[in-house]
């Protein structure tokens, strides 16, 4: 080994040795966060297994079972201040996914296509304006969005689509979509622009098209970031706020129609979890949809990233 690089590789300046610790802790830092977050959610919830008195008022009948003889509505009630609460979670898990569906089923394509067009068909110029005008949609606070499907969204939709409800899931699908499109864009188009240009410069030499490159070449080597980008808008949609809590109506139905109101449960921890009696039963209750939401979304990447680690396998040989 030569002379110069042993004094290399022994001498090392306090700046880097601080620089190194900087990016070690920052490492380090993020995954305690992580831990001691999902620490005191699983702390808060765990009375409802514990806790006899909480056991009692919270029982798996009052949060999932159904009662014979009732309607859909009457089984499934979430009514945590009536004389006998009830904290049925089926509501809030219906209402949840009902909105992340519409979303991504308006969010993804659009997104996609996008970002197949900018990084494929797209103009420099024209990459240039779009790519940045796209991200800044990212920095909108979510309750500017929430407000503008309040207030102009829904009004428009029942008008032009006859909605019962002024505030339903699709009211709050499209908001939603709002947010979900950046972070699905961005992902999806460097993923795109990821692609080596020798794979395009090969289809084309074989006589495809440009169009029949980018679906069939471009798009298909790309297919682990863009379902990266994917997972990421799904976990986005899923633990969304803001938007949902003015744009759903916030009322705790089981109907699977997109035109009436629902309610999440990320709306519902952040309208009740404030006015909450502390330690009592609703309490835990409010920080076991928390837990659970939370355990919803770390699967959700956790299954994300090993479908995307397999793609990368295949594809690689």
């Amino acid at each position: 080994m030569p002379e110069n690089e042993l004094l290399l590789r022994g001498r090392r300046r306090p700046l880097e040795a601080a620089i190194e610790l900087a990016i070690r802790s920052s490492g380090w830092i993020v995954i305690a966060s992580v831990v001691l977050i999902f620490v005191f959610v699983g702390k808060e919830a765990v009375p409802l297994l514990t806790s006899s008195e909480v056991h009692e008022e919270v029982s798996p009948r009052s949060m999932l079972m159904p009662r014979e003889g009732e309607t859909l509505e009457e089984r499934f009630p979430w009514q945590p201040v009536s004389t006998v609460p009830k904290y049925a979670v089926v509501p809030l898990l219906l209402g949840t996914l009902k909105v992340t569906f519409v979303a991504l089923l308006i969010a993804l394509p659009i997104a996609i296509g996008a970002a197949i067009f900018t990084s494929e068909f797209a103009p420099q110029g024209v990459r240039e304006l779009i790519k940045p005008a796209v991200e800044i949609l990212a920095g909108i606070p979510s309750v500017v969005i929430g407000f503008f499907a309040l207030m102009v969204l829904a009004g428009w939709l029942q008008d032009n689509f006859g909605f019962r409800f002024r505030l339903n899931a699709v009211t709050a699908g499209i908001g939603l979509a709002l947010a979900v499109i950046p972070i699905v864009y961005t992902v999806a188009e460097d993923a795109l622009s990821a692609v080596p240009q020798p794979f395009r410069d090969g289809s084309q030499a074989l006589g495809a098209n440009r169009w029949q490159t980018a679906w069939r070449v471009v798009l298909p080597a790309a297919t682990p970031g863009v379902f990266a980008a994917c997972v990421l808008g799904a976990g986005r949609a899923i633990g969304e706020t803001m938007i949902v809590l003015m744009a759903s109506g916030n009322a705790a139905t089981s109907s699977l129609d997109p035109g009436t109101s629902f309610r999440s449960f990320s709306a519902t921890i952040a309208a009740e979890l404030g006015e909450v009696v502390h330690g009592s039963a609703h309490y835990h209750v409010l920080f076991f949809l928390g837990a659970f939401l939370f355990v919803i979304t770390f699967l959700l990447n956790l299954a994300g990233h090993w479908y995307v680690s397999r793609l990368r396998r295949r594809l690689g040989g």
